[in-house]
């Protein structure tokens, strides 16, 4: 555990960073000196060059806000006055793409899989061949709710196979899960600076292809949330936001980002965190949970488990003992079963997951 910190965080973020991340906080920056807006336009370079070996042809911006902030600034910003978005759901981040579409008041056809249904790409493209009138498909990588891996390489092959333009949340697993955005055909792609990058809450980004956020001129919804103003004013004035950004949050960011490469990149922070994954379903198995997903759809993000079959096991007291042995973890979120979630991201290592299987083996009070 770090130093000073009461417990590890376990959770899909905000999640347990490094000492260096949190001490990187400890200085002031000026909005408008060169040296901070130099230190935002590496960060963008940087993001583009983890997302796809195409770097020409994409770009990044970043977004004040939680993650759901960047998204909306993409639902908002990107499908224009007369288009229509396809959604494919299977949690609850993607029914909040859907809510925020009907704020919007943008036509939206839904494909709801279910809260712990897979994805099949058949359906979207069965949507996209009945229905012309959809411009733009969005879907969730890593469905936080359950720990859900989504086949997004198949829906994009679909998705341009009908000439769409295709959002991608992945939230989640950029910077935990190896993948290019040009190869899954991604033409915009979501996340935030408190989840596999292992920073601090405080700001999302859009890595976009140019030609298709060059397209979203005078689209926007909203003024704060207008994704193309924010990346001209970023392409125009080298690395200034349009409004006050959150600069101790982009300076931990930065070494957020330097902490990945020294790592060994994505696929380094993938090992570990399949390692980590991996731990924990053995030795929660070994002492009789049950993981809701089948493995085949499992993602190394985040896993969810059934509670067990005792009255005597509540959720509130599980979290409150596991809180004092130095541990926090999420509660379940579907209707569909009683489920907790255990985080499997952030700086913790697999013998983190060994000594949380132990607590849990010491609080084994429903028993």
């Amino acid at each position: 555990m770090a130093a000073g910190n009461p417990y590890l965080l376990l959770t899909p973020g905000p999640l347990t960073t490094s000492p260096t991340v949190k001490q990187a906080m400890l200085k002031d920056w000026c909005t408008w000196d060169k040296d901070y807006n130099g230190l935002v336009q590496a960060i963008r370079q940087k993001l583009v060059a983890l997302a796809t070996k195409d770097a020409d042809a994409y770009t990044a911006v970043l977004m004040q806000g939680s993650g759901s902030f960047s998204v909306e600034s993409v639902i908002g910003s990107v499908i224009p006055k007369d288009g229509k978005l396809a959604v494919i759901t299977n949690g609850a981040y993607g029914n909040r793409i859907v809510q925020m579409a009907n704020v919007y008041g943008i036509p939206t056809a839904v494909i709801d899989c279910g809260e712990v249904g897979s994805v099949d790409p058949r359906q979207l493209d069965d949507l996209l061949a009945r229905d012309a009138a959809i411009t733009h498909v969005m879907a969730v990588h890593c469905e936080t709710t359950t720990g859900m891996l989504n086949p997004i390489a198949d829906l994009g092959r679909v998705a341009k196979a009908h000439g769409k333009v295709f959002i991608v949340d992945a939230m989640s697993s950029f910077g935990g899960i190896p993948f290019d955005m040009a190869d899954w055909q991604i033409d915009f792609l979501i996340s935030s600076a408190n989840k596999c990058i292992q920073g601090v809450p405080g700001f999302g980004f859009i890595i976009a292809r140019r030609d298709e956020l060059q397209a979203c001129k005078g689209q926007a919804r909203s003024l704060s949330l207008d994704l193309y103003d924010q990346w001209e004013t970023m392409e125009r004035d080298n690395g200034k936001w349009r409004f006050t950004s959150p600069t101790h949050v982009v300076r931990a960011f930065y070494q957020a980002l330097l902490e990945l490469e020294a790592e060994g990149g994505i696929a380094a922070r993938h090992e570990r965190y399949a390692a980590n994954q991996r731990t924990l379903v053995a030795g929660m198995k070994r002492i009789g949970f049950k993981p809701l997903l089948e493995e085949a759809h499992q993602s190394p993000i985040i896993t969810s488990f059934v509670y067990p079959e005792s009255s005597a096991f509540t959720f509130a007291e599980f979290y409150k003992r596991l809180k004092e042995s130095g541990f926090v973890i999420y509660p379940g979120k579907i209707t569909a079963a009683d489920t907790f979630r255990i985080g499997n991201i952030g700086d913790v290592e697999p013998a983190d997951m060994e000594r949380l299987v132990t607590a849990i083996t010491q609080h084994q009070f429903w028993r």
